[in-house]
């Protein structure tokens, strides 16, 4: 069976790939194209290739594999009604994600910008608008991979943790959970927002003005999800009353110069870097290794989704 990885395990790991059973491709993918051998593959392990290679001249291209968690790079109109598996990383980035997501909390609340600046500036000076996150209510659009792993690091701060997903489903680590018909409970009560949810149908532009009007003087509101479900001029419009922002993801990236959000001093902005770690490359690679395994061996696969809902 023919596999084609577009990114660089090292050969140490294509062996390991090859050891079960597969023959092993390599190629960029900054500047894959394709050619006899790439289109006679049957699995193709990659992140974005879709530029310089065309899937519809894969014939027996049975499976994909993506290093990422969002698939909206795959060409939904190449694979149509072919009976391709798609399999995503979920869960992949969601401990450097989560400790993002806790490190920004502590920032705005601990107020660390400021004496960041300081030092800068040499300038000694105490700053007493300081607060404690201990006895906050924290709530999380999402109770996915991410939100749990943020919640189970949050909670030895001793904060209340509320989540919001689609049915109200009761998730470990959440003290309480609303059905998204509900998450207004979440938007009106809690001190912290987060946002993990993934884009889909549902979902873009969910985070608007009816949202941030409820919100809580002084709150916090994070996006780690897609940057697409928060609608970016409601939030410019209410980033007044917020006692900080951080955003890692926007509407569209790079975030542009003339970008009204860069001009607000209580926000912190980040590009799309929150998934970033030293550990990736290993944890990536273990979750594909056990799906290669799974599929050469007839089982089940983890992380199967249905792309055109983008879950």
């Amino acid at each position: 069976m023919k596999i084609l990885f577009t990114i660089n395990y090292g050969e140490e790991k294509f062996q390991k790939v090859r050891e079960l059973g597969y023959d092993v491709i390599y190629a960029n993918e900054k500047n894959v194209t394709n050619d006899k051998d790439i289109n006679e593959v049957d699995v193709l392990v990659t992140y974005n290739p879709f530029s310089t290679l065309d899937i519809s001249k894969m014939n027996n291209l049975k499976y994909i594999q993506t290093s990422s968690v969002g698939v909206d790079q795959i060409p939904k109109e190449k694979i149509n009604g072919r009976n391709i598996i798609i399999a995503n990383n979920k869960g992949g980035y969601s401990i450097p994600i989560s400790e993002w997501i806790v490190m920004y909390i502590l920032q705005i609340y601990k107020n660390s910008k400021i004496f960041y600046k300081q030092q800068q500036d040499k300038k000694w000076k105490m700053n007493f608008d300081m607060t404690e996150i201990y006895g906050r209510r924290i709530g999380f659009v999402g109770t996915g991979t991410i939100a749990t792993e943020a919640a189970k690091r949050l909670k030895a701060f001793g904060v209340e943790l509320w989540g919001v997903n689609t049915k109200g489903t009761d998730k470990k680590y959440f003290d309480r959970c609303f059905a998204t018909n509900d998450m207004n409970e979440v938007f009106e009560n809690c001190d912290t927002v987060v946002c993990t949810t993934p884009a889909t149908k549902d979902t873009i532009g969910i985070i608007n003005k009816d949202k941030f009007s409820v919100m809580k003087d002084k709150s916090v509101f994070i996006n780690v999800g897609r940057g697409n479900i928060v609608n970016e001029n409601d939030l410019i419009k209410y980033m007044y009353k917020f006692r900080g922002v951080a955003l890692d993801v926007f509407q569209e990236e790079p975030l542009s110069e003339d970008n009204e959000l860069w001009k607000f001093a209580n926000i912190t902005i980040t590009p799309h870097n929150s998934w970033v770690s030293d550990k990736n490359n290993d944890r990536n690679f273990n979750m594909i290794y056990n799906n290669l395994k799974n599929y050469i061996n007839n089982k089940p696969l983890n992380n199967t989704m249905d792309i055109y809902k983008g879950y």
